[in-house]
C-alpha cells in the first residue's frame, strides 16, 4: 500500500496558549510514526537500556529480601573410623554410680555385693560411627543496619536514572529518522526542481532545432543544450544514488522494507511558529540527577556498614537417633553483630562512591551548559534560516524573471543560448536553495524542541 504525508512534520509548532503539548505528535505523519516507533522497537541502544531497568528493579527485590526469612534444608551421612566412646576409666566410674544407685533404691548396704541377676547398662557412645542427619535451618534478618533500605533507595533511583537515559536513547533515534526522513524529502524536492529544469530545456531544444532549420542558429547552440541535459541526468543520477543510501539508512534504523520506503513522498514546506514554549527539563539532566542521588544512598550504605546488624537464628534436627548426646534437637537465638573494624573498606568504599557522585554531579553541569548552548545555536539558526528562506524566495522571482525576459531576447535573437542556459541554471540554483533553506530551518525547529525538552513523537 502507498505511504503518503499529508503535512509536514512540523508545518504548526507549538504555540503557547493555543496549541497543546501533544500537538507535535499529532502532525506527524501515520507513517513517520511507524518509522519512528519501529526504529524505537528495534534499537539494541534502547532495549539494553530496558533491561538495565529491569535489572535495577531486579535490584530493588534483592534489597527487600535482606529482611524475608531464609529456610535451608539440610541432610547428611557421615560414617567415623569408630564410635566415640568415654575412656575406660569414665565407664568404670559411671558402672560404679550405677550400682551404688541401684544398691541405694534397694536399701542395700553400701558395702554389700551387688547381686548378680541385675542387669547394668553400658554407658552410651557419645557419638556413634553412622550418622544420619536431617534439620532445618532459619535465618531472619531484623536489622540490618540501615543498609537493605539505603540500597533500596538506590535500586529507586538508579532505575530512574536508567529510564531517563533510555528516554534520552530514544530522542536521539528519533531524530536520526526525522532528519533522514527530512534528506529524503530535500532529494525529493531537487528531483522536482531537476525535473523542471529539464522542461525548460526540452522547450528550448525545440526552439534551436527550429532556429537550425531556419538558419538562425548553428548546431553549436544544440550541442550546448546537450551538454546542459547531460549534466541535469548527471545531477538526477547523482540524487537516485542518495534517494538509494537513504532508504538504506531508513532500512537500518527502523527495520522496515525497502520496498515500502521507496513509495514514501515526504515534502519540504516553511514552518514559521509564532512562540516556542517553555523550557522542560532534558531527560539527559534527569537521568544524571537520578544517577547522582543513586550514588549518594549507595555512599550511606557503605556508611552504615558500622552500625549493629540484629537477626534470629533457628535450628531444628528432624532426626534424633544419629544426634551426639552433646547435640540439641533445636534450638532458637538472637545475635548482634557489630563490625568495629574492617580495615577501612566500608570508609574507602564510601568515599569512592562519594567522588562518583561528584562526577556525576559535574556531567549534569557541563549537559546544562552545553544544552543551555545548543538552544542559543538552534534559535540563531532558526533566525537564519528564516531569513535565508526570504531571500531565496526573492531569488526565485528574480530568477523567474530574468529567465523569462532573456527566453524572451533569445527568441528574438537578442540573446545567445549560453544566456538562457545561465538563466535557467540560476533559476535552478534558486530553487535548491529554497528547498535547502527549508530543510535548515526544519533541522532547527527541531533541534530547538529538543533543546528546550519539548520534542514530542
Amino acid at each position: 500500500m502507498k505511504l503518503t504525508f499529508q503535512r509536514i512534520i512540523l508545518s504548526c509548532l507549538l504555540i503557547v496558549g493555543i496549541i497543546p503539548t501533544t500537538s507535535l505528535a499529532q502532525q506527524l505523519d501515520p507513517a513517520l510514526k511507524i518509522l519512528i516507533n519501529k526504529g524505537l522497537n528495534q534499537s539494541h541502544t534502547v532495549n539494553v537500556y530496558d533491561l538495565d531497568a529491569e535489572k535495577a528493579q531486579v535490584d530493588q527485590k534483592l534489597a527487600k529480601s535482606v529482611f524475608l526469612p531464609k529456610i535451608t534444608l539440610n541432610g547428611s551421612y557421615t560414617r567415623l573410623n569408630d564410635d566415640i566412646t568415654f575412656d575406660d576409666d569414665t565407664k568404670n566410674l559411671l558402672m560404679s554410680t550405677q550400682k551404688l544407685l541401684i544398691k541405694e533404691a534397694m536399701d542395700m548396704p553400701f558395702n554389700a555385693p551387688f547381686p548378680e541377676n541385675i542387669p547394668l547398662k553400658e554407658a552410651p557412645n557419645l557419638q556413634d560411627k553412622n550418622i544420619l542427619k536431617s534439620s532445618v535451618d532459619v535465618d531472619w534478618v531484623l536489622f540490618s543496619g540501615f543498609e537493605a533500605t539505603n540500597a533500596l533507595k538506590a535500586g529507586k533511583h538508579k532505575e530512574a536514572s536508567v529510564k531517563y537515559a533510555g528516554m534520552a536513547e530514544k530522542d536521539r533515534v528519533a531524530l536520526k529518522i526525522i532528519e533522514t526522513y527530512d534528506k529524503l524529502a530535500l532529494v525529493n524536492a531537487s528531483k522536482r526542481v531537476i525535473s523542471a529544469s529539464e522542461e525548460y530545456l526540452m522547450e528550448q531544444e525545440y526552439y534551436v532545432r527550429k532556429a537550425i532549420e531556419n538558419g538562425l542558429a548553428t548546431p553549436i547552440s544544440r550541442k550546448k543544450i546537450e551538454l546542459a541535459r547531460q549534466q541535469l541526468a548527471a545531477k538526477q543520477l547523482e540524487f537516485s544514488h542518495n534517494k538509494t543510501l537513504l532508504i538504506e539508512v531508513l532500512h537500518q534504523l527502523t527495520g522496515e522494507n525497502k520496498e515500502n520506503l521507496r513509495l514514501l513522498q515526504p515534502e519540504l514546506t516553511s514552518i514559521m511558529p509564532d512562540t516556542l514554549m517553555y523550557a522542560e527539563k532534558r531527560n539527559e539532566i534527569k537521568a544524571l540527577e537520578e544517577a547522582e542521588k543513586a550514588t549518594d544512598y549507595k555512599a550511606k550504605m557503605e556508611r552504615s556498614h558500622f552500625i549493629p546488624k540484629v537477626a534470629v537464628k533457628g535450628h531444628y534436627e528432624f532426626m534424633e537417633d544419629d544426634l551426639s548426646l552433646l547435640d540439641p534437637q533445636w534450638y532458637v537465638g538472637v545475635g548482634i553483630r557489630w563490625n568495629l573494624f574492617d580495615g577501612n573498606q566500608s570508609r574507602l568504599k564510601s568515599i569512592q562512591t562519594t567522588l562518583e557522585s561528584r562526577k556525576y554531579q559535574e556531567q549534569r553541569e557541563e549537559a546544562q551548559e552545553m544544552i543551555v548552548l545548543s538552544l542559543v545555536k538552534a534559535e540563531l539558526s532558526y533566525e537564519s534560516s528564516l531569513q535565508n528562506t526570504r531571500i531565496s524566495q526573492k531569488e526565485i522571482e528574480l530568477a523567474e524573471a530574468t529567465y523569462e525576459m532573456i527566453d524572451k531576447q533569445y527568441r528574438n535573437d537578442l540573446a545567445s543560448v549560453n544566456e538562457v542556459l545561465d538563466a535557467l541554471k540560476d533559476l535552478e540554483k534558486a530553487k535548491f536553495q529554497l528547498q535547502e533553506s527549508y530543510f535548515d530551518q526544519r533541522r532547527a525547529i527541531i533541534a530547538l524542541l529538543h533543546a528546550k525538552g519539548l520534542l514530542n513523537y
